[in-house]
């Protein structure tokens, strides 16, 4: 499956973004999908998963949970990270990701994940 992820872009602290990440493919459904996030000299860093099927289960690391909402519509291969409350340190590239699951599951390890779109900036001025 090949991922191409948009919208990141440059917006003040408090404000939004909507992330999305559009999924070639007929089985979109099967897959779990993740965003990760990187800055420069640092270690990717995971920011939210969402289950394959119909996406019942999410999952957000602290540091974005309350501010952050993963999504996913299988009709349209498409998994978004809505991202409320902005601020500085959510500067970064993001990342979406997705792995075949049969099982409606989340998955929350880069390594977890076979397929990587190749990312898109958010920058969160102050």
């Amino acid at each position: 499956v090949q991922l191409q992820a948009s919208g990141g872009g440059l917006v003040q602290a408090g404000g939004s973004l909507r992330l999305s990440c559009a999924a070639s493919g007929r089985t979109f459904s099967r897959y779990a999908m993740g965003w990760f996030r990187q800055t420069p000299g640092k270690e990717r860093e995971f920011v939210s998963a969402i289950s394959s099927s119909g996406g019942g289960t999410t999952f957000y690391a602290d540091s974005v949970k309350g501010r952050f909402t993963i999504s996913r519509d299988n009709a349209k291969n498409t998994v978004y990270l809505r991202m409320n409350s902005l601020k500085p340190e959510d500067t970064a590239v993001y990342y979406c990701a997705a792995t075949h699951s049969s099982y409606s599951v989340f998955y929350v390890r880069g390594s977890d994940y076979a397929y990587w779109g190749q990312g898109t900036l958010v920058t969160v001025s102050s």
